[in-house]
């Protein structure tokens, strides 16, 4: 991908993103429409942890710590997402604190095992 452009993905309502377990090599800011991000229970139902809208970010975590997507995504509307690759991203990380890449690494950590916590996984 040229450096300064970045593609874009565009959905129809009920259209994943990813799934969970899947790995993740891009994070997506919403351009328009609302993504919905949703994870089975212990009971395998699927539980919404939340909406993105525009503007919003989503599948970050994935980049920062290199873990499987601990839920899914999908368009509750047609949606467009400006997509960011994982090169990009730790490219512009590379150049970051080091103390701020270390504290990204906590946050994400410390988000994973609070949603663990929250569903009984």
């Amino acid at each position: 991908m040229a450096q300064g452009v970045l593609d874009r993905l565009t959905l129809q309502s009920g259209d994943f993103v990813f799934k969970e377990g899947e790995e993740g090599n891009q994070a997506y800011v919403v351009q328009d429409g609302t993504i919905e991000i949703v994870r089975k229970n212990s009971d395998g139902e699927d539980i919404v942890l939340g909406t993105v809208e525009k503007g919003g970010i989503f599948g970050e975590m994935a980049l920062i710590d290199d873990q499987p997507r601990m839920a899914a995504a999908r368009a509750r509307a047609g949606s467009t997402l400006i997509v960011i690759d994982r090169t990009m991203f730790h490219g512009k990380l590379a150049k970051c604190d080091p103390f701020i890449r270390g504290l990204l690494g906590i946050f994400v950590k410390n988000i994973r095992s609070m949603v663990e916590r929250q569903l009984g996984s």
